[in-house]
């Protein structure tokens, strides 16, 4: 795309859209505004007054904050996704665990920056674990988790407390405190995930 037509891309997204974008992609990188306005070299007045939807940035003022973020301009602007709808192939999906724990998932959804939430799909083994007891949270903070068991049983260890989940049990909780799941059954367990970042407890 060219600079002409970023530029009017930059007008017709509109202010409110693009200031609720730029606040949601800061708070998700867990960056005041400050540590933001340092990184890409727009006051954090101006920072402000465009979360908050009172101006809309040049297209000069737009590139420096998506730098700020990390992102290409077209990324804060949303020109690189494909209309509203991202479709993630089974064979595209990303997998991961420790095999040693008895953990293995995959990443149901896209990897591209900006997602307001992410959807994965757990395996256990019997005795396995997503994580030790002690390991700090993995996710940023004033991120939410649901998991819905879809087999098996398993055990949410959240903040000290202990929750005992069967299948078709559905729980909520606040992703920031230290957690982790357990399958303390004879069989194995598969659970799916969804985390939501950026949500701010009230």
């Amino acid at each position: 795309m060219t600079i002409a037509g970023s530029a009017s891309h930059v007008e017709s997204v509109g202010q409110a859209v693009i200031g609720a974008r730029v606040r949601a992609l800061r708070e998700a990188s867990a960056l005041s505004l400050r540590e933001l306005a340092v990184r890409s070299g727009v006051s954090a007045p101006m920072l402000s007054q465009v979360e908050r939807g009172e101006t809309s940035p040049t297209l000069s003022v737009a590139a420096r904050i998506a730098a700020g973020l990390d992102l290409r301009l077209s990324q804060l602007l949303r020109l690189d996704e494909d209309g509203a709808v991202t479709v993630v192939r089974a064979s595209e999906r990303r997998r991961g665990g420790a095999p040693r724990s008895g953990h293995r998932f995959e990443v149901l959804t896209s990897s591209q920056p900006g997602q307001r939430a992410e959807l994965s799909r757990h395996t256990l083994a019997p005795g396995g674990a997503t994580g030790a007891a002690d390991d700090p949270p993995i996710h940023e903070p004033g991120s939410r988790e649901i998991a819905l068991v879809q087999s098996g049983t398993v055990v949410l260890f959240c903040d000290g407390t202990r929750h005992e989940l069967g299948e078709g049990d559905c729980v909520t909780f606040d992703a920031d405190l230290p957690h982790h799941f357990e399958n303390q059954g004879d069989e194995p367990a598969v659970f799916l995930a969804v985390v939501s970042a950026g949500l701010r407890r009230s």
